[in-house]
């Protein structure tokens, strides 16, 4: 199948469970961002289950490597959303909050990735 297909349609799914999770989280203008603070950490740990599923080499990893990684995960995992919540958290004044949220979500999103590859390890070793 065609690579960039498979990135859209991954991309697509990723991205609309992202918005039914920031609808099933809702958050006020001035509190904690959970909706992507959640993504980020279950995208990292879904991405190390997959990382090291993908390495297990089996030949269809490429186009599961695009759907999934690339475009599942990557429609569904924030950047974006993550920086911009931050910047709105230090123009209203909550440095703190902002230091915290940037702080934790990377540290778990990362202790995610390791959990996840350990899992997966576990799984198929």
């Amino acid at each position: 199948m065609n690579p960039i297909i498979l990135v859209m349609s991954g991309g697509a799914i990723g991205a609309a469970l992202r918005f039914g999770l920031s609808r099933a989280l809702p958050v006020s203008a001035a509190g904690w961002p959970w909706p992507t603070f959640a993504v980020n950490v279950v995208g990292g740990l879904c991405m190390g289950v997959l990382a090291i599923w993908l390495l297990r080499g089996d030949s269809s990893a490429e186009p599961l490597r695009l759907f999934l990684g690339v475009g599942v995960l990557g429609g569904f995992t924030t950047f974006s959303a993550f920086t911009l919540e931050m910047a709105q958290m230090v123009q209203r004044g909550q440095t703190g909050m902002a230091a915290i949220y940037a702080t934790l979500s990377v540290l778990l999103a990362l202790g995610a990735i390791f959990a996840g590859m350990t899992a997966a390890k576990a799984v198929w070793a």
